[in-house]
C-alpha cells in the first residue's frame, strides 16, 4: 500500500461556476473570445462537477488570472473574484438557455444576463423612475429578452450586433421623464424586444 495519499477531488459549487461566467463574458466584451467560443466555455462550465474542471476555461483570459491564482490555494470562487468591476447593485452574470423565466427588478437592481437560444421577460418599472439612468449587460446568440417598460422610459442602445439587433416598440420609446434604459452587449443573430409595460 502507498504512503501517498490520494488527493481528492474538490466539488465545484455555483458560486465556482458564477465566478467563470464572469470572466468569460468580461473577455467576450474586451474581444477576446468569440461568440462560439463563448457558448463552448458557458456550456462546459455550468455543467463543471469539480474544481479542477474550470481553470482550462479561463486561464488563457487575463480577466482569469486572480480566479486561477486563487483555484491554486483552493480559495472560494467569490474571494479569488472580488477584484472583478461590478454593476452598480453588485449583480453577478447569469445565463437563459432555451427556455426563460420571469425577472423583475427592483429598486437599485441591474442585469447581467446572457441569453442563448432563448430569452427572459423582464419586468423594470420597479428598476426606474425620474432620474434613474438603469445600465443592463445583455449578450445574445440567437435569442434574446423581452424588456417591459414603464411609459416615459427613454431608451438608448449601446449593443453591437451581426446578424442581429434590437427591436424597440413605438410605444415603448419615451421621453426621458421616467428615466433611461441603456442596453448593452454583443448580439449575434439575436436582439431583444423593448415593450410598454401594460400592467396595471
Amino acid at each position: 500500500m502507498s504512503n501517498i495519499e490520494r488527493r481528492k477531488r474538490l466539488r465545484a459549487g455555483d458560486t465556482d461556476r458564477d465566478a467563470v461566467l464572469e470572466v468569460l463574458h468580461a473577455a467576450f466584451a474586451a474581444g477576446r473570445l468569440t461568440p462560439s467560443d463563448l457558448a463552448d466555455r458557458q456550456e462546459a462550465a455550468l455543467s463543471a462537477r469539480y474544481i479542477d474542471e474550470l481553470p482550462e476555461l479561463v486561464e488563457d483570459c487575463p480577466e482569469g488570472a486572480q480566479l486561477v491564482r486563487g483555484w491554486g490555494g483552493v480559495a472560494p470562487a467569490a474571494q479569488a473574484w472580488s477584484a472583478t468591476p461590478a454593476t452598480a447593485s453588485g449583480g453577478a452574470w447569469t445565463a437563459t438557455v432555451l427556455s426563460g423565466r420571469r425577472i423583475d427588478l427592483g429598486p437599485g437592481q441591474t442585469l447581467r444576463n446572457f441569453a442563448l437560444m432563448g430569452g427572459d421577460d423582464v419586468y423594470l418599472r420597479d428598476a426606474l423612475g425620474p432620474g434613474v439612468v438603469l445600465t443592463i449587460d445583455v449578450p445574445a446568440i440567437l435569442g434574446g429578452h423581452n424588456l417591459h417598460v414603464p411609459e416615459g422610459v427613454r431608451v438608448v442602445e449601446e449593443t453591437q450586433g451581426i446578424m442581429g439587433g434590437n427591436s424597440i416598440r413605438r410605444a415603448a420609446q419615451g421621453d426621458g421623464s421616467n428615466g433611461t434604459l441603456v442596453i448593452r452587449g454583443m448580439l449575434l443573430m439575436g436582439g431583444h424586444t423593448v415593450k410598454l409595460d401594460k400592467r396595471r
